[in-house]
């Protein structure tokens, strides 16, 4: 392991030499680029640097403790000794932690869509609700959030709804949004106070550059349509509404939000786009290793993942049996907490993998 992180110091160290010279200095490109990569090792070097401190330190001290000293001087030194060892050790495991290979895809902004499911009107308004959580969520973030394409239902719904999420690392969070939503509670269309479940499935994209996807022009059909809005009132008087179907996947996106058909068509190759790139990089995953189980969110967006009890003010995350008895709060954008134990379950599961005799051969 320090040999690998020996390697990153040398790297950091020429970074430094190369940002001190004076060719660099004139490039603002070279400077942006190397300043960055630079950053991006810093925390690792840092680290490993104190660390060898610490080991020389403890090595002295061990020192100290075989020439005999007094009994209140070996005292102090046993106490450094432990100070020293357990600190040895959380560095150990904040390197640890810090080589293990970052998912390329967390710093993209992503594509959120959200789909009723089970439950009819009552999915429908979960929808709604869940979209407004995220919504609120990104905004504490520093997010920026744009809708895309939306199909609402006549009382406050979205039987579909799909989103853009602008920000640092906005995939690197929401991607454990991924999978199927359950709530449970009573309905407000319900007069016998019944409880009900309903689903929604939402999915989380990186979003896709041009040069990431190849879309050929001969693989697509492109349909025009009028838009039609609540109760069926037009949007207007023309066909802006745009529906895009990629042949050779059978995948369909429609887009009629925009009074602009070109905007309409933007906004859906977008989407397009965000979702070719997810079936390759999901494809090249599974063929990589197909044994590995895949990122939270991802492969198993068929399964149940968190369940929303309004009787109980209980929201339970079930990949990692965490519940918090606040609804209302997660309700509102709240979701640090559930992210913050996913993000810490994926890096013990790769830390664990990394431990194993296989992956050190």
């Amino acid at each position: 392991m320090f040999e690998q992180v020996a390697e990153v110091e040398a790297r950091y160290d020429e970074l430094s030499q190369l940002l001190s010279t004076p060719e660099v200095a004139r490039d603002p490109d070279k400077i942006r680029a190397y300043g960055q990569e630079q950053a991006e090792i810093s925390e690792l070097v840092m680290l490993y640097r104190e660390y060898r401190q610490v080991v020389e330190e403890l090595e002295t001290t061990r020192l100290m403790r075989e020439e005999e000293p007094s009994e209140d001087m070996l005292t102090l030194i046993e106490d450094e000794i432990d100070r020293l060892q357990t600190r040895q050790e959380e560095l150990e495991e904040r390197i640890r932690l810090l080589l293990i290979p970052k998912d390329p895809r967390d710093e993209r902004n992503v594509i959120v869509e959200i789909r009723a499911g089970t439950g009819g009107d009552e999915a429908a308004l979960f929808a709604a609700d869940l979209f407004r959580m995220y919504s609120l969520y990104a905004a504490a973030q520093g997010w920026q959030t744009e809708m895309l394409s939306s199909n609402e239902t006549g009382i406050g719904g979205y039987k579909e709804i799909i989103f853009e999420v602008r920000g640092k690392n906005a995939f690197s969070r929401l991607k454990y949004e991924s999978g199927v939503h359950r709530v449970q509670r009573v309905p407000v269309t319900e007069t016998s106070g019944r409880i009900h479940t309903s689903t929604a499935t939402v999915a989380v994209l990186p979003e896709a550059d041009d040069v990431e996807v190849e879309i050929n022009d001969s693989d697509l059909r492109i349909d025009v349509y009028r838009s039609g809005g609540k109760g069926g009132q037009s949007v207007n008087t023309t066909d802006s509404a745009v529906r895009i179907t990629h042949l050779p996947t059978g995948l369909v996106v429609q887009c009629q939000d925009e009074r602009s058909q070109l905007q309409n068509r933007a906004r859906a190759m977008s989407i397009l786009r965000a979702r070719l790139y997810d079936l390759e990089y999901q494809r090249q995953a599974q063929e990589l290793e197909e044994s590995r189980r895949q990122q939270v969110g991802s492969a198993e967006r068929s399964e149940k993942i968190r369940t929303y009890n309004f009787g109980q003010n209980r929201v339970t995350d079930h990949r990692i049996n965490l519940s918090i008895y606040q609804l209302e709060s997660v309700l509102a954008g709240e979701l640090d907490e559930f992210i913050d134990e996913l993000i810490a379950h994926e890096r013990a599961e790769a830390l664990q993998m990394a431990d194993q005799p296989s992956a050190m051969a």
